[in-house]
């Protein structure tokens, strides 16, 4: 048997305390959900938003770069394409909802004085393919950081639920039934205690 249920006076502040403890725990917990819940939400919408000019922008991107295509051959595009250098302009960093770490991507475009083709051999429809395709990187960049913080911030959510499941209906319960099951039985010996007094007072007094 559990040292802790029998019915004394130190279990019953014991278990008075952790009752106590266990609601409060149920209430941050609550909290945090609700202030995930909030920013989930929030990325959500943006999600949506970014999605929707993303699939404009790459509409047009496609449409200026098919133009290109004719105007200036495939083969002579996709070695243009193959000279511009390796994106180094992503940063990735990290920050702390609630204790949910989701991240940061900073996307700092570098700044060109010219575009990395010749101005000569090249077209109209290959500068505006270019500016196109560097908003779809740029966007590309928002919702994928976005999308992973909602991700983490939905799987921490179903933890914290869970949590807070865990404490609302099996631990806070199982405190107040044994705080009620102590007070009883400290009130049934206080009784007998009283009882077996009178019944000594009685005798002593005959």
């Amino acid at each position: 048997m559990n040292p802790n249920t029998f019915p004394t006076k130190g279990n019953l502040i014991l278990a008075k305390n952790s009752l106590a403890l266990a609601t409060q725990g149920y209430g941050l917990m609550d909290k945090k959900r609700n202030i995930l819940l909030r920013e989930l939400t929030s990325l959500i919408d943006q999600a949506k938003s970014i999605q929707s000019e993303i699939n404009a922008t790459f509409t047009d991107a496609y449409k200026a770069l098919q133009k290109a295509n004719i105007e200036l051959g495939i083969r002579f595009v996709e070695e243009i394409a193959d000279s511009i250098p390796e994106e180094q302009s992503i940063r990735i960093k990290a920050r702390s909802i609630m204790g949910t770490e989701i991240p940061l991507v900073e996307y700092v475009p570098v700044q060109r004085e010219k575009p990395p083709y010749s101005f000569y051999s090249t077209s109209d429809s290959l500068d505006e393919a270019c500016l196109a395709f560097e908003k779809v990187k740029e966007l590309t960049a928002r919702l994928s950081m976005v999308e992973t913080s909602a991700f983490r911030l939905a799987e921490s959510i179903k933890k914290t639920q869970k949590r807070a499941n865990a404490l609302k209906n099996i631990t806070i319960p199982s405190y107040q039934a044994l705080v009620t099951e102590i007070s009883n039985a400290l009130e049934e010996k206080d009784r007998e205690e009283f009882t077996r007094l009178k019944v000594i007072k009685r005798s002593a007094e005959k």
